[in-house]
């Protein structure tokens, strides 16, 4: 069952739900953990990991914690689960990282929950789709790195900078070529790109911290922590100082 993710009285660390279907098999479930313990370990940033699958994710008490991870591993066994724990993200406020399928999710939500695209669809799920929002991409990207540039002026490029790097890849699944169209008016912006580009990271304007990327930072060859996932964990942990900071039972 989903744990309550209430801090307690001391100054909590913060309490991160990476969100997957968790399985040895998937190589980003292995390291993850291992990366967030690296924070602690050489950047005192202390992140608490909690496993949440997608059919545990629809519960309420997912917007308790201080950031929220939506890992890859689709096709989800619960599609619903997944799009709800980025619901409660983008609505409350919660300190937001999907990679991979996570990207697709996050799009996907918007695309239900903003847009008024009800009909959205993700062509791993619903292959029969007649017009999928996440489609197949021309070229599979698994096993492969890319480059990718920035917006300036985007939360991506305060954590990545604007000079194009090198980022790792394990997806078969992007935005479809209208993507764009449909979900930037709404508030959803493509700031990374591929030196084609296609759209790799997206970012919600007016939010703490709402990050999506294709690319998967957990696959990093730097031992040194991926600046997303560092970043993250600091929104995550100032989420955490505030909550502890206000007196009275945490909502």
């Amino acid at each position: 069952m989903l744990r309550d993710a209430t801090p307690g009285p001391a100054l909590p660390s913060a309490r991160i739900a990476l969100v997957a279907d968790r399985s040895p098999h998937v190589r980003a479930h292995t390291r993850v953990p291992a990366l967030l313990e690296g924070l602690r370990r050489h950047e005192g940033l202390l992140a608490d990991a909690y496993w949440i699958s997608t059919e545990e994710a629809a519960d309420p008490r997912i917007e308790r914690f201080d950031g929220i991870w939506l890992l890859p591993g689709s096709p989800y066994r619960s599609e619903e689960g997944a799009l709800a724990a980025v619901r409660a993200a983008r609505t409350q406020g919660v300190p937001f990282l999907g990679t991979c399928g996570g990207f697709q999710h996050a799009l996907l939500e918007f695309a239900r929950g903003v847009c008024g695209l009800a009909d959205a669809r993700h062509a791993e799920s619903d292959p029969g789709a007649a017009r999928p929002l996440i489609a197949p991409l021309a070229c599979s990207l698994v096993g492969q790195e890319g480059r990718v540039r920035c917006a300036p002026g985007s939360l991506a490029s305060r954590v990545l900078g604007t000079e194009p790097r090198v980022e790792r890849y394990q997806c078969s699944y992007g935005p479809a070529p209208d993507t764009h169209e449909r979900l930037a008016g709404h508030g959803l912006r493509f700031t990374g790109h591929n030196d084609d580009g296609h759209a790799r990271v997206a970012e919600l304007d007016g939010h703490p911290f709402f990050l999506a990327t294709l690319f998967q930072p957990e696959l990093a060859k730097d031992p040194r922590p991926h600046p997303v996932v560092r970043a993250f964990a600091e929104a995550a942990a100032a989420r955490a100082g505030e909550r502890a900071a206000v007196p009275g039972p945490v909502r």
